[in-house]
């Protein structure tokens, strides 16, 4: 990463895709899928620490909805539902440390981390 400031130009956009993937809790996720699209078109052309960022965002809608998936399964049997709430607690802070990254003008700490 270079040491100029950080312009609020860059990062606006990704603000816009952690601000959508948040909404998504209260949403049914139509602002996860809104932001996904985003954060792919917004990537090839973004500085390579924002890239990350974009990465970050991609493989967290990826990943939730893997984890969506076995929690929607594993709710046919009546176990999945108490991971609905976990579900929203992961999403919320892997949201929340990337958002931070981003305010700071660093990439996420864990890009590829499936946790945080």
């Amino acid at each position: 990463m270079s040491n100029r400031p950080v312009a609020n130009d860059d990062t606006r956009t990704p603000q816009v895709v952690y601000a959508l993937f948040l909404a998504g809790l209260v949403t049914a996720n139509i602002t996860l899928l809104i932001g996904v699209i985003i954060a792919y078109v917004y990537r090839k052309e973004a500085p390579p620490w924002l890239q990350a960022h974009y990465r970050y965002l991609i493989r967290t809608f990826w990943i939730g909805s893997l984890y969506f998936c076995i929690a929607f399964v594993l709710s046919l049997v009546m176990v999945g539902y108490l991971l609905w709430p976990l579900l929203a607690v992961w999403l919320g802070v892997r949201c929340v440390l990337g958002w931070r990254a981003l305010r700071s003008g660093k990439p996420p700490a864990r890009p590829t981390s499936w946790l945080g």
